[in-house]
């Protein structure tokens, strides 16, 4: 039987106590999600890695005084998120174009999620369906796509968004559902399905994301299955966001290239032996 690995609270206990294994550790062990936000974010490796080292090395200086109020996925998703909005200031934040992103170490992570048993047809559709997904998230705004990105593809909670970002919950969910329609509305001809409502039929995309995040009335939500159930356009619109979504949830964390690794796992090595030095053990 397989060792059980130790909690984030172990970690960090024993990191306090001058464990240097324990805070590598804990730190590399969310180093593949903050190389895929600092990815999505920048769509550059060289600035995702400027943005993970920046991101481990701040975080490892500062663990000491971290009270575990937060999260520690909030908590370093917020250090990331500082360091990306320096970088964007910096004017090397965007994509000279979408086409930039092909090679995206993230992207090619994201395309071997298809079945290794799928025929040659079925990976090229899902190769171009996650080129398309990747596009249309990399095309929202920055505002927009940090909300969606950590709300859809690293699953924080609505709350620990709006702790990450200074928002309150009503803003990020305000945010969000206009990310994933907007979203949805790029992807949609990929999956096949509607992308405007019909005449008549209420707009069901903002009313299924708000369902999502349970801000219906029951009454509400009964009228829209009513609908839904007479209405295979409105019915497929709902489908296709759903589905978007199931993407964005199953991109995969991906592995940070060994040459980024080994560098920044020098550089926070030095910090964490300073660290320890510093604190006499």
């Amino acid at each position: 039987m397989s060792e059980a690995k130790p909690s984030d609270q172990n970690l960090i206990e024993a990191a306090k106590a001058g464990d240097r294994k324990a805070m590598g550790a804990l730190l590399e062990r969310y180093q593949g999600s903050i190389w895929r936000f600092g990815m999505k974010m920048c769509s550059d490796p060289e600035d995702a890695k400027e943005i993970l080292q920046e991101t481990l090395i701040a975080a490892a200086r500062t663990l000491p005084g971290f009270r575990g109020n937060s999260a520690v996925s909030t908590w370093l998703y917020t250090i990331a998120r500082s360091f990306c909005i320096k970088r964007r200031r910096k004017g090397k934040f965007e994509p000279a174009s979408l086409e930039s992103l092909e090679g995206d170490p993230v992207m090619e992570a994201a395309r071997t999620v298809a079945d290794d048993k799928a025929g040659p047809e079925e990976l090229v559709a899902d190769r171009q369906l996650s080129d398309v997904l990747e596009e249309a998230i990399s095309s929202l705004a920055p505002m927009y796509r940090e909300v969606l990105i950590l709300r859809d593809v690293e699953g924080l909670s609505a709350p620990e968004v709006g702790e990450v970002l200074g928002l309150s919950i009503e803003a990020v969910k305000s945010r969000l559902h206009r990310a994933r329609i907007a979203v949805r509305e790029r992807v949609a001809p990929a999956l096949g399905a509607a992308e405007a409502p019909k005449p008549g039929c209420p707009d069901v995309l903002p009313l299924l994301s708000r369902h999502l995040e349970g801000e219906l009335k029951p009454e509400t939500c009964q009228e829209m299955e009513r609908h839904l159930a007479t209405c295979p356009h409105c019915t497929s619109r709902c489908d296709s966001l759903k589905k978007t979504l199931a993407m964005c949830r199953t991109i995969p964390t991906p592995t940070v290239p060994k040459e980024i690794q080994d560098s920044v796992r020098a550089a926070l090595e030095k910090v964490i032996a300073s660290a320890t030095a510093g604190s006499g053990r």
